[in-house]
């Protein structure tokens, strides 16, 4: 009994430390951030030249908003740029969504469809077609569901003017979530998600991973930390990692981009996390058990079980539960999604399913990816579940392609 108190402890405690570490690192960030005037941003982009890029788009499907997705992105303040499309199904709901819009963007759109995929990772099979179809040294490699603003391209790409970047890459949320699931993701990605980025970044003295919504790189320095590879889940985690280990520097943007999750359930947002967390504890190895002490709150009640109701207990568990809200409150507000906040009353069950995710992303090595249920191996290497059962554990050899 003592042990388990002492445990539980511990675990309220570091959870109590880990969301004041969350607020600090949050609003040091954003107010960095703010802190450039849009004068002195507009003086460093009327200072550097403006080089060719290439927007590379996979889709499978039609997301929520898709169409208006899509063509944000082919209205970029920006002078020289191409935006590739690429869908590997024929029969593919968003071909003629995708046919309109390059028909009215002629001069900017490319759509590459039929794209049989060259391995497991279909996204990235898609985006080896989209790198050969341009010309361009400057790509950024974009997700099909977010949607951007005017400058978005200018902003991400301004850091690769520096030689030492390699990869400039962004966070993203739903501002105004319309469903319980929806919300749950969104939170998810406001208040832990983007504060623990910012906290492994302080910790590993940089960044060490990227988030496939927007991945902006030179074609040379793709070349040079190991390119797309094509058996792997959690490729753009791994492909922020390579970039680190190759010497490059890996900034995350403060641009952060809208991301519509329509009106998923928690299912969906369960199964979306779960593969997350086990492609993270394939890429992170042993430090991914120590994310126990990110869920403080969810061990308050069963300290104040434990210990008989005692007072000291329920003040802890009270200082930890209201330290977690003014945390999250000042993500929010930091992440300027004011709408969010009409959700907070979700949070205790977000901070359930996290803990749960994470429970359950400790053990098993198989995760459900478009349909498909998959087996993950060292370093994020993967098959397909069902027609390799029998083979025994092993590193796949991979496949890559600039």
């Amino acid at each position: 009994m003592v042990i388990a108190i002492l445990a539980l402890l511990a675990l309220v405690v570091g959870g109590s430390v880990f969301y004041l570490a969350c607020t600090v690192f949050t609003v040091k960030f954003f107010r960095a951030a703010t802190g450039r005037t849009e004068q002195a941003q507009a003086d460093e982009r009327a200072a550097v030249t403006c080089p060719p890029i290439a927007i590379l788009v996979p889709v499978c499907g039609l997301d929520a908003g898709a169409e208006a997705n899509w063509r944000s992105l082919c209205e970029q303040a920006y002078p020289d740029y191409e935006v590739l499309f690429g869908v590997v199904d024929l029969d593919d709901s968003a071909i003629p969504v995708l046919e309109a819009i390059a028909a009215q963007y002629p001069r900017r759109v490319k759509l590459l469809t039929g794209l049989t995929p060259r391995g497991i990772n279909q996204k990235d099979s898609t985006l080896t077609y989209l790198l050969e179809a341009t010309t361009a040294d400057w790509i950024v490699f974009v997700d099909s569901d977010i949607r951007v603003a005017p400058h978005y391209l200018q902003t991400v790409t301004e850091p690769l003017h520096n030689p030492q970047v390699g990869m400039v890459t962004c966070a993203y949320i739903g501002s105004n979530p319309q469903s319980l699931g929806a919300a749950i993701a969104s939170l998810g990605r406001a208040v832990d998600f983007i504060p623990s980025l910012l906290i492994a970044r302080a910790l590993d003295g940089g960044l060490k991973c990227a988030v496939g919504t927007t991945i902006a790189t030179r074609r040379d320095a793709l070349e040079r930390y190991g390119g797309l590879h094509l058996n792997r889940i959690g490729s753009d985690y791994n492909l922020g990692k390579r970039a680190a280990a190759a010497g490059y520097i890996v900034e995350l943007s403060p641009y952060v981009l809208e991301s519509d999750t329509g009106t998923e359930g928690l299912h969906d947002v369960y199964q979306r996390e779960l593969r997350w967390a086990r492609t993270i504890r394939f890429n992170r190895g042993p430090q991914y058990y120590t994310m126990i002490f990110c869920y403080g709150v969810v061990f308050c009640l069963p300290l104040v079980g434990l210990t008989g109701a005692a007072p000291w207990a329920i003040a802890l568990s009270l200082g930890a539960i209201a330290l977690r809200y003014i945390q999250a409150s000042i993500a929010i507000q930091s992440l300027q999604a004011p709408k969010l906040y009409r959700w907070l009353w979700a949070l205790p069950l977000r901070d359930l399913l996290s803990f749960g995710v994470w429970l359950m992303g400790c053990f098993g090595n198989q995760v459900y990816w478009r349909g498909r249920r998959l087996r993950i191996y060292s370093d994020g290497l993967i098959m397909l579940a069902a027609a390799n059962s029998d083979v025994p554990d092993r590193e796949l050899p991979s496949q890559s392609s600039v």
